[in-house]
């Protein structure tokens, strides 16, 4: 069987890391701009998911972000069935966005929307964009935000008519201001805290659209679970900001969260802070990623290092908060694993179940 890897599918990040970490230094040079408006630039959070700014009492911290192909999925599950699942793909949207905003430590206000089409008469399916409407409402509500607003250009000859490309931003507080989470109290010792995924999250669906393309059931193929495989794929995104709120709430000192989306575990190691982060007490991939493994040929090494495989969300922090931590992300119905803890050497992530070593040189990016 001829292997499927991230790359092969057509997402390249030794394309595309160099031209992140260019952006991010040139990007650096208009931040005397801020001073205009009283405020200053948090120059540490320049490498992180969301970018900080501070103003008198408060940081603020701003995101953008997109869905990526999740709906292509969606799109090709409709033949069978009128369900159109943009509720879902809305709720990942807004997931994609708002996960990013968190990590710093900010309490979501504003997400803001971008609907972009080919063709004005992708609106025409009324059922479908009627759900991706409510879908993004109960997303941000979800999130404990509030939809700011949007735009819906369309885009002749550079996005296909009969797609969407979903993204959007979001503006955060971060109040008071003890609550920023940057990375700079990161210590050996820290324990290293995984919580679940709802399953592929909208990270490596270009690999799985890929796959579907093999099956002689596509998208309708059934797992072992009794689920067919594009149900599967399209299990929403969680939204992990309720849960950082009641934690930073209840004085749970964190002191670095990681998204867990692109680059995969390799995340895990995405602080500036040189350390080694052991895992020794993982959990088990949802069905969907054996079965990803399985028709892809994949090894550990390419899945973990490129998705979730059921943490969406790390955090480091004392161990003397785990106990308290895991009861509150329990009462919100989330499965909490101490994984393992941070420890003194090089920068890399080993997992120790899979026999895996990610140095750091496989993550040339902040």
């Amino acid at each position: 069987m001829k292997k499927i890897t991230y790359s092969s599918s057509g997402v390249d990040y030794n394309l595309m890391d160099p031209i992140k970490k260019l952006a991010q230094i040139r990007a650096k040079s208009t931040a005397t701009n801020l001073r205009r408006l009283a405020m200053f630039e948090v120059a540490d959070s320049r490498g992180e998911s969301a970018y900080v700014w501070e103003e008198k009492e408060a940081f603020h911290a701003f995101v953008i972000e997109g869905l990526g192909t999740k709906n292509l999925v969606a799109d090709a599950m409709r033949k069978y069935g009128k369900k159109t699942y943009y509720d879902a793909i809305a709720q990942d949207t807004v997931a994609m966005i708002v996960n990013d905003l968190i990590v710093v430590g900010a309490d979501p206000q504003i997400v803001n929307a971008y609907f972009a089409v080919g063709d004005s008469n992708w609106f025409a399916d009324k059922q479908r964009a009627k759900d991706l409407i409510e879908g993004w409402a109960q997303a941000v509500k979800q999130a404990g935000a509030v939809w700011g607003g949007g735009e819906t250009p369309t885009l002749k000859e550079i996005i296909n008519p009969k797609s969407i490309d979903l993204g959007g931003s979001a503006v955060g507080i971060i109040r008071p201001k003890r609550n920023l989470v940057l990375g700079d109290n990161l210590k050996a010792g820290d324990a290293i805290l995984l919580i679940e995924s709802s399953g592929i999250h909208a990270n490596g669906l270009t690999l799985a659209r890929k796959i579907a393309g093999k099956l002689k059931m596509n998208y309708a193929t059934v797992l072992p679970n009794g689920r067919t495989y594009g149900e599967s794929l399209l299990i929403p995104t969680h939204i992990y900001a309720r849960l950082i709120r009641e934690l930073l709430a209840n004085g749970i000192k964190i002191h670095y969260m990681v998204n867990i989306t692109g680059h995969g575990w390799r995340k895990l190691m995405r602080a500036e802070k040189k350390f080694t982060y052991l895992l020794e007490n993982i959990p088990q991939p949802q069905i969907l990623f054996d079965f990803i493994q399985q028709q892809s040929g994949s090894d550990d090494q390419e899945m973990y290092g490129n998705f979730n495989m059921g943490a969406g969300f790390a955090m480091f922090l004392e161990e003397k908060y785990i106990v308290e931590a895991q009861k509150i992300a329990k009462k919100l119905k989330f499965k909490s694993w101490l994984a393992g803890y941070v420890e003194k050497g090089e920068r890399q992530v080993i997992i120790v179940p899979k026999k895996l070593v990610y140095k750091a040189e496989t993550l040339d990016l902040r």
